[in-house]
């Protein structure tokens, strides 16, 4: 579906779509005739009242129509109508949020909707608020806020087309290894979600037909552009195949079944697109910004945004250690954890061993790694051999361990700097770390105290200001571990987008296009107790999707791809008005993932 202005042939059809849209709440025909006047468009209202239309990509079939009135800072939602057939599958909620969107640009702040009785559910399910003592329809008010100005310093306020460059940007720190490879092309999924809203989103593996589906519905997003399986190696025989549909329709990937196509260990993406000249011209005539995961030498010249040779220093643990130290004596309430560097394992070894005889516990680090790969706690010499098996020779660091048990989450901090180096919070949220993996986090309300999100916030800015100065320019993550005595202890900055970038890009989001306060979770993995081939994953996604909705709770699918791996597993993003309803939703969805197993049980 594709929102756009309605043209001046079109007011008899969408006098007609509107019609019969009413007669859908069952009215008698008299009603209906008497509303057919006020039902009718004559041609030159369509411009004067901002009237738009829903219609289908491929046929070209009107779906819906809509209109925005009025002068800012107050203006009318004046027509929201669905063809009736299609009333329930998103189209209405899509061209509401198209609505919010085009008000917010515009500088409106209010928007009044007088409503038939029949919609005001749906209206109020988005945020409208009942204004006592209005006219012969029941009357609404949406309040438009200004767009967060970490969301304008990260977008420019638009639309864009999305990269899921994770290995590529990995690559540029050392090999990940085959498995690390898989993983990747699997996590580049989330990159569908580092945008509120994507023109097109670029992808290392195929992913399912119809996922792309499941969040437009859930986000209120018009028709993205679909373009999978672009794990290619520069020079392949790929050519300039776009895959038939230049129109990128959603799933459309070259992939045969479930796992094939280009596997991760071509996950290249950015370097793919332009090995395909007839795309690179397709995604750059879009005339919209690239949001890549990371910064890499083929997104930059993708979207013409290079950085300084030094700006992704600090993705060095040991050169963000350095930075820490010395930001740490003007923040009182952060503790920088001591660390040493060590050319390979012998001397890593020797000063674990001296430490432990001493009852210190360490953590041995690679200087590079995500989400807790490369990362071991040794709280016993027992523990270091396979600990430094499981590592490269050399170079590690050897880190003090700190740790506050009674701390309900690692908390970590999200910001963008901006095109000038202005530093915009995102947020902080409270990460679910089992062992040193990362699991998932939470955001929004009561994620983290007052006091500890104040502290993170105060010090990830004090980062974001000296990763400026480096000429880095992007989102970046600081991520810290609760320290005794109730302070907090920075480990890393990530100069990319993570999994709570996505739970913080839902959020703003929701809450832009359903109105109040999300709490949202990600769960990175969760078990599916059998493989589901692509089409059963929808359909069961589908299902569960309604369930949730049923409790209150938004269910988003963002890693779609592992389903059907040997030891499948799924992603996903839950948000909700409360952590109480975030917690429900997620046990029904980890028993509904469990009980898949049961289809293979024999009965008895």
């Amino acid at each position: 579906m594709r929102i756009r202005n309605a043209r001046p042939g079109e007011a008899r059809t969408l006098s007609a779509l509107m019609l019969r849209s009413k007669a859908h709440w069952g009215y008698d025909a008299a009603f209906l005739a008497a509303c057919r006047d006020e039902l009718t468009l004559g041609a030159d209202e369509l411009t004067a009242r901002r009237v738009v239309v829903a219609e289908d990509v491929r046929s070209g079939v009107l779906l819906g129509v809509a209109s925005l009135e009025g002068e800012a800072p107050d203006g009318i939602i004046g027509l929201l109508f669905v063809e009736p057939g299609l009333i329930g599958r998103g189209i209405g909620r899509t061209l509401y949020a198209h609505l919010l969107d085009t008000a917010r640009a515009a500088g409106f702040t209010r928007l009044t909707i007088d409503s038939d009785p029949h919609a005001v559910g749906f209206y109020r399910a988005l945020g409208a608020r009942p204004v006592p003592g209005g006219g012969p329809l029941p009357r609404l008010r949406v309040e438009l806020p200004a767009r967060a100005g970490w969301l304008r310093a990260w977008t420019g306020g638009r639309r864009a087309v999305h990269l899921g460059n994770i290995a590529e940007f990995q690559a540029q720190f050392g090999s990940l290894g085959p498995a690390g490879l898989r993983a990747a092309g699997h996590y580049a999924c989330l990159a569908a979600l580092i945008g509120p809203h994507p023109v097109a989103v670029v992808l290392p593996r195929p992913v399912p037909a119809g996922w792309i589906g499941l969040l437009a519905r859930q986000l209120a997003w018009e028709h993205v552009e679909m373009y999978d399986d672009l794990g290619a190696e520069v020079g392949d025989d790929s050519g300039d195949d776009l895959g038939g549909d230049l129109g990128g329709g959603p799933g459309d990937g070259a992939g045969d079944g479930p796992g094939e196509g280009a596997d991760a260990g071509r996950a290249t993406v950015a370097a793919g697109v332009l090995a395909r000249p007839a795309l690179t011209a397709r995604v750059r005539a879009l005339g919209v910004p690239f949001l890549a995961w990371g910064h890499t030498a083929a997104s930059a010249e993708l979207s013409g945004t290079p950085l300084p040779p030094d700006a992704l220093r600090h993705e060095s643990k040991r050169a963000s250690h350095a930075l820490f130290t010395a930001l740490a004596p003007a923040h009182a309430d952060i503790s920088v954890p001591a660390q040493w560097p060590v050319p390979g394992r012998a001397a890593a070894a020797r000063r674990i061993v001296t430490r432990s005889l001493s009852g210190a516990a360490c953590v041995l680090k690679t200087e590079h790694g995500v989400g807790g790969s490369g990362t071991r706690v040794i709280t016993s010499p027992r523990h270091l051999v396979s600990a430094l098996r499981t590592l490269p020779a050399g170079p590690l660091l050897v880190e003090e361990y700190v740790t506050d048990t009674a701390s309900p989450g690692d908390p970590t901090y999200d910001g963008v700097v901006d095109a000038a180096g202005g530093v915009h919070t995102v947020g902080v949220g409270a990460m679910d770390v089992r062992g040193t993996a990362y699991q998932g986090v939470t955001v929004g309300p009561g994620a983290v105290s007052d006091r500890v999100e104040a502290v993170a916030r105060t010090f990830g800015e004090a980062v974001g200001r000296e990763l400026a100065v480096d000429g880095y320019r992007g989102w970046y993550d600081v991520d810290f571990v609760a320290a005794p005595g109730g302070r907090l202890a920075p480990t890393e900055i990530n100069l990319r987008l993570t999994g709570p970038s996505v739970a913080f890009m839902a959020k703003a989001r929701l809450d832009e296009t359903r109105g109040g306060t999300h709490v949202v979770r990600a769960v990175d993995q969760i078990p599916l107790g059998a493989r589901l081939p692509d089409a059963e994953l929808i359909g069961w996604l589908t299902d569960l999707t309604a369930r949730c909705r049923a409790t209150g709770t938004v269910l988003l699918p963002t890693i779609p791809t592992a389903a059907f791996e040997p030891a499948p597993w799924l992603g996903v993003l839950l948000a909700a008005r409360t952590p109480g309803a975030l917690d429900t939703a997620e046990e029904l969805v980890r028993t509904a993932a469990h009980d898949l197993g049961r289809m293979f049980t024999t009965p008895g």
